[in-house]
């Protein structure tokens, strides 16, 4: 069975679209194919209850992301400066490189 591929990856500004976070922008911390879900920086933020261990000497109440549905997200153009759309197209060169469906700016450098 093949992995799923998304058109959002790591390190890319996204807008949430759906949800209690809706229009809050941020990084994408890591994408999770397997569970079709996204981290996004200081977005969906969830509250863990930690015991004292080997690796944290204090427990206590932690802040961390939680995922969210990677269809919750949309990609942030450069140019646009907005939640767009992605498609593909192959350049002359046979590269094949993501795009702004509104504005035509190509998103991969």
């Amino acid at each position: 069975m093949s992995r799923p591929h998304f058109r959002i990856k790591k390190n890319e500004e996204v807008e949430v679209t759906v949800g209690k976070e809706k229009g809050k922008r941020g990084k994408v911390l890591k994408v999770i194919p397997e569970k079709e879900r996204v981290l996004v920086e200081k977005i969906n933020l969830i509250k863990r209850h930690t015991r004292p261990g080997a690796r944290s000497r204090q427990g206590g109440i932690v802040e961390m992301e939680g995922p969210l549905p990677i269809s919750n997200v949309m990609l942030i153009c450069s140019k646009c400066d907005r939640a767009v759309r992605v498609g593909y197209k192959i350049l002359d060169d046979q590269r094949k490189v993501r795009h702004c469906k509104r504005c035509g700016e190509i998103l991969d450098k």
